[in-house]
């Protein structure tokens, strides 16, 4: 029998820009989107941890992280 001792998902987001809207306004939307989704995170009581958070060059941003998967344990994968 095989139990799950630990269990992550490692994502790379890449929350893009709206192309009907106007530039910065789109990159604002974007900025919201990302503060968004960590809150979610939060609300949701995921554990997890950002790799790293790069803003692209067209307004855009890249998340990578590292969350948990469903219910199961981290282990060490988020220290």
């Amino acid at each position: 029998m095989k139990r799950v001792k630990a269990a992550c998902i490692c994502q790379t987001l890449h929350f893009m820009l709206k192309e009907d809207v106007a530039h910065d306004y789109a990159v604002r939307l974007v900025q919201d989107e990302v503060a968004h989704y960590k809150k979610n995170l939060e609300r949701n009581h995921t554990r997890y941890k950002i790799v790293e958070e790069t803003a692209q060059p067209d307004g855009s941003i890249l998340v990578k992280v590292i969350k948990q998967y469903n219910t199961s344990p981290v282990g060490d994968y988020l220290d």
